[in-house]
């Protein structure tokens, strides 16, 4: 059950991955066709897991000031230059990383998703809140049909989240107070710090993300709207 709504929002931002495009079941797909193209046999799921569990470390790493500024194409290119020797892959190309770097731009949304934010973009502004760079996200939307009215990446604000000042940053440029502006995500952590600062929340339920339903795909607050999909947080928002 969700909590109570303190009025409706005039802007709802997305987190995406995972959220609204299922990451693994593409990421699994493209590189388990590129080792076939290849020639090459390895654990390709293992891989992608393994290539998701070096997100957060990376983007600490310049959260913390590790490592200076660098945009999601390029973490994931040195995770992934970092993983496959791991994994018994040999070496690529350069191309041939670049080729699945770009595996994220071009991921599968979830069912619902194009139908959910198409309903919801009758009645509030919508946008993504994402850590990929603009460049990836406006690919990325291209290729899902995404109908954004506004495209928010962690380049424009030099910070990734969950640091105040991308989830600030983008109400700033909406014109809007936190309290105006909802946060939907599958991710309890980024609606966490969503809500610490003002911003109205909005947990989906996306229990396949990771492969099989486990606690993460579960609400751990009352946030204000729980739903099952964007098309039920649509409806919810309807009233």
């Amino acid at each position: 059950m969700g909590g109570k709504l303190m009025a409706k929002p005039q802007a709802v931002l997305f987190d995406v991955f995972g959220t609204l495009v299922d990451w693994r079941g593409s990421v699994h797909a493209g590189l388990a066709a590129f080792g076939t193209a290849q020639g090459i046999s390895a654990d390709w799921l293992g891989i992608t897991d393994a290539w998701r569990g070096a997100y957060k470390p990376a983007m600490n790493a310049v959260r913390t000031g590790a490592l200076a500024w660098t945009n999601l194409d390029d973490l994931h290119r040195g995770a992934l230059v970092d993983l496959l020797p791991k994994f018994g892959v040999p070496a690529l190309a350069d191309a041939q990383i670049s080729e699945l770097v770009g595996l994220w731009h071009r991921l599968t949304p979830w069912p619902d998703s194009v139908a959910g934010l198409s309903a919801l973009k009758r009645q509030v502004m919508i946008g993504s809140l994402s850590n990929g760079h603009v460049a990836l996200q406006v690919r990325l939307a291209k290729h899902t049909k995404f109908p954004w009215d506004m495209i928010f990446g962690a380049d424009m604000f030099g910070h990734y989240k969950p640091d105040p000042e991308v989830y600030l940053g983008a109400c700033g440029f909406l014109g809007l107070q936190p309290a105006q502006v909802m946060l939907a995500a599958s991710h309890n952590e980024d609606l966490a710090a969503a809500r610490a600062l003002g911003l109205q929340t909005a947990f989906i339920a996306r229990p396949m993300e990771f492969g099989a339903a486990d606690e993460r795909a579960k609400p751990n607050q009352d946030w204000e709207l729980v739903a099952d999909s964007v098309l039920d947080l649509a409806g919810q928002l309807a009233g």
